[in-house]
């Protein structure tokens, strides 16, 4: 996964240049590509599985990749906010900060 990470390391769609906070976006950029990266391994895993059910280290392989992407989104969503509406929180952490109009943000 690292090797299909590395062709996405410089594209970053998020406004890096208008917010003040660079490393903290890079980060968070970084980290959504990681997601994508082993999304896209798993499902490829998934459908080469389904024709090919009795490979051990393919099975290990999705395995660990899900493992390993279920513990990053944790993570991503600890400190960025949800990806999905299926994120489980008692809250809305967007309702919680201030919307961009408001307190001079732009």
């Amino acid at each position: 996964m690292q090797e299909l990470n590395e062709n996405f390391r410089n594209s970053c769609s998020c406004n890096c240049q208008e917010n003040s906070n660079t490393v903290d976006c890079d980060v968070m950029e970084k980290m959504l590509e990681e997601i994508r990266c082993y999304e896209f391994g798993i499902t490829e895993l998934a459908l080469y599985l389904d024709t090919h059910p009795t490979d051990e280290k393919a099975l290990c392989l999705h395995k660990k990749y899900c493992k390993y992407l279920k513990d990053l989104k944790d993570k991503y969503q600890k400190v960025y906010g949800p990806l999905t509406i299926h994120y489980p929180c008692n809250k809305w952490r967007w309702l919680e900060e201030p919307w961009p109009w408001e307190g001079g943000i732009s």
